[in-house]
C-alpha cells in the first residue's frame, strides 16, 4: 500500500503541474459551499457551536477519505485513488501562476488588473493597497500557501493517505472562511482556527527548512534564511506562518511585515527579515522559490510514504521474535523485562 500511495502523491502533483486546479465542480469549492450552507444553520457567537461545526464538517470529509481508500482494489486502487486526490487538494500550479501574472500586472503598470487578482492570494483589502504594497502581499502569500496549499497536504497525504489529504484540505478550508478575527467569527471559528495551527505545526517547520535550504534557487543564502527564523519567526501572530514568512524572506533577502489592512480590520505585523522592502520583480522570484520548495516537498511525502511502509512491514516481525525472546530465561539479554524487550515493544 505504501509504494501505490507514494507513487499516488508523485502523480497527482505532476497532474497539478500539467493541469492545474480542476475547472469544474472543483471538490473544494464544492466543500466551501457546503460549510457555508450548515453554517446558516450552526452559527452562534459560541465556540461550542463553533466546534460542533468544525467537527461535523472534517468528520466526514475525513470518513468519506476513508471509504475511497477501503473502496480501492489493490495498489493500482490506491496509487489512483491518491494520485485524484492528490491533485484535488494540492494547488501548487495555481498558486505560482497567480504569483506571477500578479507580478507582470505589476511591471506593466496595470493595477487595476493586479487588484482583481490579488483577492485569488489572500484576503487583504487590495483597494488600500499601491504598486508596493500589492507586491509585499504576494510575496507574503505566496510564502504562506506553498505551505497551505502544497507543503502541509503533501505530508499529510504521505502520513494518512486519502483521509489525510481530504482532511487537511478541509481543516485548512475552514480556517481560511471562519477561522479569522473578524467580530462574526471571533467564537465561532476559534475551534477551525486552532485545529488548523495543529495541522500545521509540524509542517510549516518542514516548508520553512525547505524555504531555507533552497534559498540559493533565487540567488539567496540559506544561512540567512534560517538567521531570520530563528530571529523573528515568533514575533508573528500565527505560529504557523511565522517561521515560513520569516525563513522565505531571509531567502530573497527581503524585508516583510508591516500594517496589513483586512476588510474585518487594520493589524500591525511584525518586521521579519533584514533586506529591502519586496519590490514588483520579487513576486517572480517568490514564485520560482514556491516551485522549487513544492518539488522538494513531493519528494520527501514520496520518500516519507516508502519509509513509513518498510517500518510498517518491520513490525510484525519484531513481535513474532518477542516470545523467542522470553524463552530465553529469566534475567537474560533476551528477559521479557529487559530494556531490550521494552524498547523492541516500543518500535
Amino acid at each position: 500500500m505504501r509504494p501505490s500511495r507514494a507513487a499516488g502523491l508523485l502523480l497527482g502533483v505532476l497532474a497539478d503541474a500539467a493541469f492545474g486546479d480542476p475547472r469544474h465542480l472543483h471538490p473544494v469549492a464544492g466543500f466551501g459551499r457546503l460549510a457555508a450552507a450548515l453554517e446558516t444553520r450552526t452559527w452562534a457567537d459560541d465556540r461550542r457551536r463553533g466546534a460542533i461545526h468544525t467537527a461535523a464538517l472534517v468528520g466526514a470529509v475525513v470518513g468519506a477519505g476513508v471509504a475511497v481508500e477501503r473502496c480501492a482494489r489493490g495498489p493500482v486502487g490506491t496509487a489512483v485513488t491518491t494520485a485524484v486526490a492528490t491533485w484535488a487538494v494540492v494547488g501548487g500550479r495555481s498558486l505560482v501562476g497567480e504569483g506571477a501574472a500578479l507580478g507582470r500586472e505589476l511591471a506593466a503598470d496595470d493595477l487595476a488588473a493586479a487588484r482583481r487578482r490579488l483577492p485569488s492570494l489572500c484576503g487583504r483589502d487590495p483597494s488600500t493597497l499601491d504598486a508596493a504594497g500589492m507586491a509585499r502581499a504576494g510575496v507574503e502569500s505566496l510564502a504562506e500557501n506553498t505551505s497551505d496549499a502544497v507543503v502541509a497536504p503533501l505530508l499529510w497525504g504521505a502520513v494518512a493517505g486519502v483521509p489525510g489529504l481530504l482532511g487537511y484540505r478541509a481543516v485548512n478550508t475552514l480556517d481560511a472562511m471562519i477561522g479569522h478575527r473578524s467580530p462574526r467569527y471571533e467564537c465561532f471559528g476559534w475551534a477551525a482556527a486552532r485545529l488548523d495551527d495543529v495541522a500545521n505545526l509540524v509542517p510549516a517547520r518542514v516548508a520553512a527548512a525547505l524555504f531555507a535550504g533552497l534559498a540559493s534557487v533565487v540567488g539567496g543564502s540559506p544561512a540567512a534564511a534560517a538567521r531570520a527564523w530563528r530571529r523573528d519567526a515568533h514575533a508573528h501572530p500565527s505560529p504557523n506562518a511565522g517561521p515560513v514568512e520569516a525563513a522565505a524572506a531571509g531567502a530573497l533577502g527581503l524585508r516583510l511585515g508591516g500594517t496589513t489592512v483586512y476588510p474585518y480590520g487594520v493589524q500591525e505585523r511584525p518586521v521579519l527579515g533584514e533586506g529591502r522592502p519586496p519590490a514588483v520583480d520579487d513576486l517572480l522570484r517568490a514564485a520560482r522559490l514556491s516551485r522549487a520548495v513544492g518539488v522538494a516537498a513531493a519528494l520527501l511525502a514520496a520518500v516519507s510514504a516508502l519509509r513509513g511502509g518498510r517500518a510498517s512491514r518491520r513490525g510484525p516481525r519484531e513481535r513474532r521474535a518477542m516470545p523467542c525472546a522470553r524463552r530465553r530465561g529469566r534475567g537474560g539479554r533476551g528477559a521479557a523485562g529487559s530494556p531490550a524487550a521494552r524498547s523492541s515493544r516500543a518500535r
